[in-house]
């Protein structure tokens, strides 16, 4: 049996919007073929790719899943991220190497610290 993973969905209430931060913030490309739903991936035939669809309601509490990203150079990237519109947040992480920050819909991420992957 072979599998293969394909994408992470994400529910947003601006799933155009927020499928384009998430673009730009990873230097992605657009791949979508529906309207109203936005794929991006790292090119257009690699995956997995991030699919932002619809949500009926907008989020509340914690995520239970989030993305991991190591940059070259965590505080450059921050500040990248804040300008582009994310926000720290405190989900109680305490003190730790990594910076915790939320997309434009509150969906928590983390800019891990420079180092080996």
């Amino acid at each position: 049996m072979s599998l293969e993973w394909e994408q992470v969905i994400v529910e947003a209430t601006d799933p155009v919007a927020l499928g384009e931060w998430w673009r730009v913030a990873l230097g992605w490309v657009d791949v979508t073929t529906e309207e109203g739903v936005v794929e991006i991936r790292p090119t257009p035939d690699r995956m997995p790719g991030l699919m932002f669809v619809p949500a009926s309601t907008p989020k509340t509490g914690k995520n239970r899943l989030h993305i991991d990203l190591r940059p070259d150079d965590q505080q450059a990237e921050v500040e990248r991220l804040l300008a582009l519109g994310a926000t720290r947040v405190d989900i109680g992480q305490g003190d730790v190497p990594w910076v915790v920050l939320a997309d434009p819909e509150g969906n928590e991420l983390c800019v891990l610290s420079a180092g080996a992957h």
